[in-house]
């Protein structure tokens, strides 16, 4: 499968699951890249999280779920846990997910 197509089958889950609601709807198929990985970590499942990973590489998705759902704390905490543990091998989730939301709040006060 390629990439585009893979980003297509991403984009179609998306819109079925309604994930892009508070959006034009002639505007779904421009969605970035990196509302695509926060949508898809958000709303899909393990299989679609799996290809954002062959899309996109480890390295963007971590930084997408650095800077999107780390920052909203308690709301998506145990999403995150998960993440942080399943996906980037995190030892130690809780304090991990405390000390980037902190880091994020000071580059932001910076």
């Amino acid at each position: 499968m390629s990439k585009s197509d893979i980003r297509h089958e991403l984009l179609t889950k998306l819109k079925s699951n309604n994930c892009f609601w508070s959006y034009e709807p002639s505007s779904w198929d421009r969605a970035t890249d990196d509302q695509i990985i926060e949508k898809t970590l958000i709303h899909l499942d393990l299989p679609e999280i799996d290809q954002l990973f062959m899309l996109y590489g480890k390295q963007h998705v971590k930084r997408v779920w650095l800077d999107s759902l780390i920052p909203q704390g308690d709301y998506y905490r145990t999403l995150n846990r998960f993440f942080a543990w399943y996906y980037f091998g995190v030892k130690h989730p809780d304090s991990y997910l405390k000390a980037q939301e902190t880091r994020y709040f000071n580059r932001l006060l910076a």
